[in-house]
């Protein structure tokens, strides 16, 4: 499958990143929501199917020296279970050679997949939802 790889958002419509994002089940994000994150990271990637069809994204937030948080990795439905997936978390991480710890947090489920990249669990993350019972019922946290 040939894919066209980014590294940049400025040839994304903002509307098909909400697609993707909407198609790879990874909640609601506003083209508005999407274009900032993305705009204020310091890596992203994306790919391309041959028809021009975004089916790939992610990010990396970063201070470019110690910690660098992966981000946001959707892959369409159809491209699921191919491969894309994992050369996406590969190409996120190559941008983050050098730093001194990469985090991320998984969508409940996933924590295997990105296990195969290098990631374990920590024991001390912790996190401030702005929904705590909407992060509780994905598996994000324990509900209090």
């Amino acid at each position: 499958m040939a894919l066209t790889w980014l590294d940049s958002w400025h040839d994304i419509g903002w509307d098909e990143l909400e697609a993707l994002y909407r198609a790879a089940a990874l909640g609601t994000k506003t083209a508005a929501l999407l274009q900032t994150v993305f705009g204020n990271s310091r890596y992203c990637c994306f790919a391309r199917d041959a028809d021009g069809r975004l089916v790939a994204a992610g990010r990396v937030l970063s201070d470019g020296a110690d910690c660098a948080y992966l981000c946001d990795v959707a892959v369409h439905p159809s491209h699921q279970g191919t491969g894309v997936g994992h050369e996406m978390v590969s190409r996120l991480l190559a941008l983050c050679k050098g730093h001194r710890k990469i985090i991320l947090y998984a969508v409940a489920g996933k924590e295997g997949f990105y296990r195969r990249h290098g990631f374990r669990p920590m024991r001390t993350a912790m996190a401030i939802f702005d929904d705590p019972a909407a992060a509780a019922r994905r598996g994000l946290i324990d509900g209090e």
